[in-house]
């Protein structure tokens, strides 16, 4: 089984474009971990491990939902809403990790995927130069996302449930994603979350931090 809390490496765009993108259905709120515990138990899950993740910084736009751009462990990482399935579960494709210094041409996409226009007049930028940028832009802001992610799967499918802290407000989340559509509708239903909203990380956090 793929291994979710696998070493973050970088990856260009051409290998990004040949991973498989996976479905995900992902919900947040309140009293929702306690909830999927004791569904999990009844339906046999079988845990991964939990992991502290290190802080990331996530890039929101006013423009689009579907540009999902964070940076984690000094890797700009991009994926991006592809379609959906017929339940709704959003498909979204791996567009590349890309190590700071980020080169023009990568950073280049990565602003028209985010829908918005900048000069870009030198070869390649640092984060804290990537940052400046963003934060001199009305349509973008930053947004420092911490998680601790409880891993596990239920008949194969992938599945969590998290802590999440969004600029240092925490609500809770769980997921499932799988590239097999029916098998993760059937683990959305075991876990009871198939009455909730499908949000995903990016509207979840303008949510929280009024973007």
């Amino acid at each position: 089984m793929t291994d979710v809390y696998a070493k973050n490496v970088s990856v260009s765009a051409d290998d990004a474009a040949k991973l498989t993108p996976r479905a995900e259905f992902r919900v947040f709120g309140k009293d929702i971990i306690e909830s999927v515990k004791e569904h999990m138990w009844e339906c046999k899950a079988t845990l991964y491990k939990a992991r502290i993740m290190p802080a990331e910084t996530y890039i929101l736009s006013k423009k689009t939902n579907d540009a999902n751009v964070k940076v984690r462990d000094g890797l700009l990482d991009i994926k991006t809403k592809v379609g959906q399935t017929p339940d709704g579960y959003e498909i979204f494709q791996p567009r590349g990790k890309f190590q700071f210094p980020v080169k023009k041409e990568e950073l280049s996409a990565i602003l028209s995927n985010l829908q918005v226009a900048m000069t870009l007049d030198k070869e390649s930028y640092s984060f804290d130069e990537f940052c400046e940028m963003v934060k001199s832009h009305n349509d973008l802001t930053l947004v420092t996302v911490e998680k601790k992610r409880y891993g596990f799967s239920v008949n194969g499918v992938i599945c969590e449930y998290a802590y999440v802290w969004f600029n240092g407000a925490l609500v809770e989340t769980a997921c499932c994603e799988s590239e097999n559509y029916e098998d993760m509708k059937t683990a959305v239903k075991a876990l009871g979350l198939s009455e909730m909203p499908n949000t995903n990380y990016l509207k979840a956090a303008k949510k929280v931090v009024g973007f």
